[in-house]
């Protein structure tokens, strides 16, 4: 039950819940006759348009149903990400070595601890391994040890959502990820014969290649091979068979098919022989043991390229990274799901965005069946993303007829570049979410919700309908153009959605250096201060936190973050 007062409470609720249960049914006619048109059962639509910033409602139907939201939820990620981490987070991957680096040569093991970095790739080895030259490494008599605690995640490479088990968007995290968990290979006539060439050599996958290479055209059933990939052992086999033609040429394919920090290690390992540096070790998988020293840090890109990519592109794999990776901020090392979810929920509800009850995280990326929102926490997060960030934010989003998802879907239409949205796509579901800006200038804010057997089939051409017809919209909103239950929220400040704490006007900026178990002692509390800084120890959930600051800009916290950053790699601006 809701109470808004104390003092004539019951009759306070029945006037809002009447208000809310009319306003949640009014639509101006020709979002109506649309949906109509598409024979929709209403009970399989949510639509939300306000104008962005402002309690004036446009059109709602069904705001508070629970939905299927597919890749729209990555919206829930990624402002999570923005709002605890900044558009300047790097995540870090760290070298260390133990034993002792002397006259170029590395007596013991180079150590490499992940934490969870989604962009590191092929392209990134030769600067890491310049860098490791540059720091005096010529031979490493030791072994390469591989850490990937950080976080603890199912040791599936694949979700197995459907039926496309090696495709790229069921690809699973790793906290040493490579190439986003795919090997890419090649299948190359060569003297009557075809082979399987590895894009990176090594022993992280084997190959089976039966391949009957045949006389014929390259067509029919001689055009294409059959691809399977055999995980009865420590070491997939990647099995091609089938009948091809000789006339056919190379063709190359991209798969889920080992472990990440395999493809990684066999990567690395390359590339320091052809670099010059002496190597004749193995790889480990083990945690950094004590007393390795650091000896360099790489950096991925910014996290404002990153979630661009995520929503852009709708990347699952990296919507899993950021769910994972908050978790750890928050809650401590190694990351598990349970914890991403509880991450994400619990930064986005300092702000009340979240309709708790209903909506399931699930795993943030949207490739799930369990995952739900509603259409009024969606607009809440894109309200607030807004006011907070603005076009910055926008700009993250897909744009239509310019990039993206929507690249295509509206390029020749007069919604091309008035409109930054997130789309998502399940069999059962068809939606989109973000932001319409008309003819007259206006922006709105627009969540449509498709569900249901008619979704996949008519689902994006109702979506296109309704927002053609914004472009166009010239009026001030209906019903009053005033959503109820924000007003109420807004006037009596009631906790009708579950969070964890109250909204602060005096937040502040601080830097987290870590996360821990115990209370931090020692080197670390007297290295912050040899370096002039103040911190603060807090205790949240039996776990520590040492944060410095306070600030009260975020490029004061931004310039104790670049002091910090060679000694915590880790270190993020964070506020409360």
């Amino acid at each position: 039950m809701i109470i808004l007062s104390r003092r004539g409470g019951l009759i306070i609720l029945a006037v809002v819940l009447l208000s809310v249960f009319s306003f949640a049914r009014v639509l101006p006619m020709p979002i109506a006759s649309l949906i109509n048109q598409h024979h929709f059962n209403r009970g399989d639509v949510a639509v939300y348009i306000k104008e962005t910033g402002k309690n004036r409602v446009i059109a709602s139907l069904n705001i508070d149903k629970e939905m299927v939201p597919a890749s729209v939820i990555k919206v829930y990620s990624t402002y999570a990400a923005l709002l605890e981490l900044g558009y300047g987070y790097r995540w870090p991957t760290k070298f260390y070595y133990t034993g002792k680096l002397q006259n170029g040569v590395l007596y013991g093991n180079l150590v490499i601890k992940g934490f969870g970095d989604p962009t590191l790739r092929t392209a990134d080895i030769p600067r890491i391994v310049a860098a490791l030259k540059a720091r005096g490494v010529r031979k490493i008599k030791g072994n390469i040890v591989i850490d990937r605690s950080y976080f603890t995640v199912p040791k599936r490479d694949s979700s197995h959502f459907d039926k496309n088990i090696y495709s790229a968007y069921n690809a699973m995290p790793d906290a040493l990820m490579f190439n986003q968990h795919l090997s890419k290979f090649s299948i190359v006539p060569r003297n009557g014969k075809h082979q399987v060439q590895k894009s990176i050599p090594g022993n992280s996958y084997r190959v089976a290649n039966t391949i009957r290479s045949v006389s014929g055209s390259c067509s029919g059933s001689r055009s294409w091979p059959s691809i399977h990939v055999d995980h009865g052992s420590n070491t997939p086999v990647l099995r091609v068979s089938g009948t091809l033609s000789r006339h056919c040429r190379k063709r190359s394919f991209t798969y889920i098919i080992t472990k990440p920090y395999k493809e990684f290690y066999e990567a690395l390992r390359g590339e320091i022989k052809r670099s010059g540096i002496a190597y004749s070790g193995r790889m480990k998988v083990s945690r950094v043991p004590a007393g390795a020293k650091l000896l360099y840090t790489h950096y991925s890109a910014p996290l404002e390229k990153i979630i661009s990519i995520t929503a852009k592109k709708s990347n699952n794999l990296f919507a899993r990274h950021l769910l994972l990776t908050l978790g750890a901020k928050i809650y401590g090392a190694p990351a598990n799901l349970d914890k991403g979810r509880r991450a994400v929920r619990q930064i986005l509800n300092r702000y009340r965005l979240l309709d708790t009850p209903r909506c399931h995280i699930d795993n943030g990326c949207g490739l799930s069946r369990v995952s739900k929102i509603t259409a009024r926490s969606m607009a809440r997060v894109l309200d607030h993303a807004y006011k907070s960030y603005g076009k910055r934010w926008m700009q993250t989003l897909s744009i239509a007829g310019v990039d993206g998802t929507i690249k295509k879907r509206f390029r020749y239409t007069a919604v091309k570049n008035r409109a930054w949205m997130k789309t998502g796509t399940l069999n059962n579901a068809k939606n989109i979410a973000g932001y319409v800006k008309s003819k007259s200038g206006k922006l709105y804010t627009v969540v449509i919700l498709t569900n249901g057997r008619r979704a996949r089939w008519q689902g994006a051409s109702l979506e296109n309908g309704i927002i053609k017809w914004l472009i166009g919209y010239r009026g001030s909103g209906v019903g009053g153009g005033v959503d109820p239950m924000r007003a109420a929220l807004e006037q009596k400040d009631k906790k009708i959605w579950e969070y964890s704490e109250p909204i602060s006007t005096a937040r502040k900026y601080y830097v987290q250096v870590g996360s821990f178990d115990a209370i931090p002692k020692g080197n670390l509390l007297t290295e912050l201060l040899n370096m002039g800084l103040t911190y603060r120890i807090i205790r949240s959930d039996n776990h520590f936190k040492v944060v410095v600051g306070p600030y009260s800009e975020h490029f004061q916290a931004d310039n104790a973050l670049w002091k910090l950053k060679d000694e915590f790699p880790g270190a993020y601006v964070t506020q409360f």
